[in-house]
């Protein structure tokens, strides 16, 4: 009898242990999903002087993608990002976080830049708006400045055809 009630912890503690097994660590949930996204009016990595702004995507479906010089997964998905968002038509907006625009400038020289512009989040209070975990991150937007989509890592071409490329078609 003394040993039912340290055996009924345990066994529920194996019960919780293995459910937490089956899901997946990096499937991050987001609060943001179905919600209008933050808003962004930040410095432009190649132009200080012109901002992005939220409101000048609407109407159309878009990516953002969250990276920065110093992450090393952000600069192998650059090149996937550029080729990928080319082909499939796709416009892709960057937002640099918390990262020294020099280098951030020199990066995208040299791996290439898939970006139709990157605003510089130097603080990171955007992305700690949009629920930023770790770089890259990557979201969908819809036309109406919604949240459709996130997905925590590097963007690969399997990532890109079997996550992210339905969910903008589906949204388009």
């Amino acid at each position: 009898m003394r040993f039912v009630l340290p055996l009924a912890i345990f066994l529920g503690l194996a019960v919780m242990l293995g459910l937490g097994l089956q899901r997946d660590p990096r499937a991050l949930p987001s609060a943001l999903l179905e919600q209008p996204a933050p808003a962004i009016a930040l410095p432009l990595l190649e132009d200080p002087l012109q901002r992005l702004e939220l409101q000048s995507m609407r109407g159309q479906v878009w990516l953002l993608n969250v990276w920065a010089s110093w992450c090393a997964p952000c600069r192998q998905e650059l090149p996937v990002l550029a080729e990928l968002s080319q082909r499939d038509r796709v416009p892709v907006y960057g937002l640099n976080y918390k990262d020294q625009p020099d280098k951030a400038r020199a990066l995208l020289r040299v791996a290439g830049n898939p970006y139709r512009a990157s605003a510089v989040d130097a603080d990171g209070r955007v992305g700690m708006d949009f629920g930023i975990q770790g770089v890259p991150e990557t979201f969908v937007i819809d036309g109406q400045g919604r949240v459709r989509f996130r997905h925590t890592g590097p963007v690969t071409a399997e990532i890109w055809r079997d996550q992210l490329l339905p969910v903008i078609r589906k949204v388009e």
